[in-house]
């Protein structure tokens, strides 16, 4: 039988609990008040406000709110929205209760206002910025950590991949008892997940190598024989998974189980093989059964939403942060008659250097019909020249989407101009 609530029991309630108590429902009262402001003003979603005003007025919150429910974290650079969101609805199809940060708000204040919503004793599925890990990993003790992925995002405000694989790896030595579920395709995860005594690994492919070129362990470079990673120099090498990505479907032992979504793109079968594979290996919840409670998802917090352009094309929004997931969409849309309009900012969520973009291979576009559009549309316009693929220039993603030609229209856009879009998209 599947296990709900933790084995160990919440402390009973003495005379001494109740000032905590009180400011704790003052706390939840007061965040829930700030959140409905914010959205009956039009200001957000009231999340963020929400659990910075609950933390602010109660600090041990994060602690308490997680205490009768399972905890699980989900983490990477790329794909820990959608990921979390199709793990969410594996469990809920085999019947377990979930609650998540369904917003996406994935620091503290977002998980503590998601966790402080009323709900029975549940597993509560929750995404976790990569470098808010060791914030939230304490105050939650998530009885297991998932693992996804690890690249370049957002330099100028958090520097180089190491920084976060040292983060992680000092998680897994603290609690090396806690189970992890972790791409065994990525090196930095697999250091970062090597302590922990209770590993499920699952081969999940990395299609971008250019953060993944020296050994996380001795700094020498890896070789990539038959695409699994190897150090020459120390014998840090990809470890044997039990379940791995083939192609469009999930491998375990002598099954193998089509990754049938709604959601499209190979990232998106990375993402749902890696859900698949917590819940049979944590949950006992048969891969079949999670895939096919994964079907159904078509939107997740926006992203691959579709909408109809006045002359009735499909238009679709599709998030892209780093050079890694760039490339992905870019090549995902390379083998698509479709019109292209590439939508950036830099902004502090955008991450303020635009400098990566000379990292995304856009000469893949060429050929195809083309629009450099945000804030930095110049920007993007100078790098699709140096990339001889022909372009117009048009600030505004909705403009250029009606002007663009193609068969149908996909515009791929930064953090900020996705946020913009998924709320003023027709």
């Amino acid at each position: 039988m599947i296990r709900i609530a933790r084995a160990a029991p919440l402390r009973a309630r003495t005379c001494d609990d109740a000032p905590v108590n009180l400011r704790r429902r003052a706390a939840i009262l007061a965040g829930r008040g700030a959140g409905w402001a914010s959205r009956v003003t039009g200001r957000g979603a009231g999340t963020q406000v929400s659990g910075r005003i609950m933390l602010a007025l109660d600090p041990d919150l994060l602690r308490a709110v997680g205490t009768a429910d399972r905890v699980v974290t989900v983490s990477a650079t790329n794909g820990k929205t959608t990921t979390t969101r199709l793990l969410h609805d594996a469990l809920r199809h085999a019947g377990l209760p979930v609650v998540t940060n369904h917003t996406g708000a994935n620091m503290a204040s977002g998980i503590a206002a998601a966790l402080a919503t009323p709900h029975p004793p549940s597993v509560a599925v929750l995404e976790v910025d990569e470098r808010w890990l060791t914030h939230v990993v304490g105050p939650l003790d998530p009885e297991v950590l998932v693992f996804g992925n690890l690249s370049r995002d957002q330099l100028d405000r958090f520097g180089e991949v190491h920084a976060i694989v040292d983060r992680w790896r000092a998680i897994t030595e603290a609690a090396p008892d806690r189970h992890v579920v972790a791409n065994s395709s990525d090196p930095h995860v697999v250091h970062a997940a090597a302590p922990a005594r209770r590993v499920t690994w699952v081969a999940l492919g990395i299609p971008w190598r250019q953060d993944a070129t020296t050994c996380p362990r001795c700094d020498g470079l890896l070789d990539w024989p038959d695409g699994r990673f190897h150090c020459a120099g120390c014998g840090f090498a990809e470890p044997e998974a039990r379940f791995r990505l083939d192609g469009d479907a999930l491998v375990v032992d002598d099954r193998r189980i089509p990754l049938d979504l709604a959601i499209p793109g190979d990232w998106n079968r990375m993402n749902a093989a890696l859900a698949a594979t917590v819940a049979e290996a944590h949950f006992a919840v048969p891969a079949e059964t999670a895939v096919a409670g994964m079907g159904a998802v078509e939107v997740v917090s926006g992203r691959f939403a579709q909408h109809r352009l006045p002359d009735g094309r499909a238009a679709r929004v599709v998030l892209a942060k780093n050079p890694a997931g760039w490339t992905e969409v870019l090549h995902w849309l390379s083998g698509r008659d479709t019109g292209v309009v590439l939508a950036v900012n830099a902004h502090i969520a955008d991450g303020r250097d635009p400098s990566w973009l000379y990292d995304v291979p856009f000469e893949v576009l060429q050929g195809r019909p083309v629009v450099a559009s945000g804030e930095r549309a110049l920007d993007v316009a100078v790098r699709l020249h140096y990339g001889d693929v022909a372009h117009t220039v048009e600030a505004d993603p909705l403009v250029a989407a009606r002007r663009v030609a193609g068969a149908e229209v996909h515009i791929v856009a930064s953090y900020t101009q996705f946020t913009r879009l998924t709320k003023e998209f027709w």
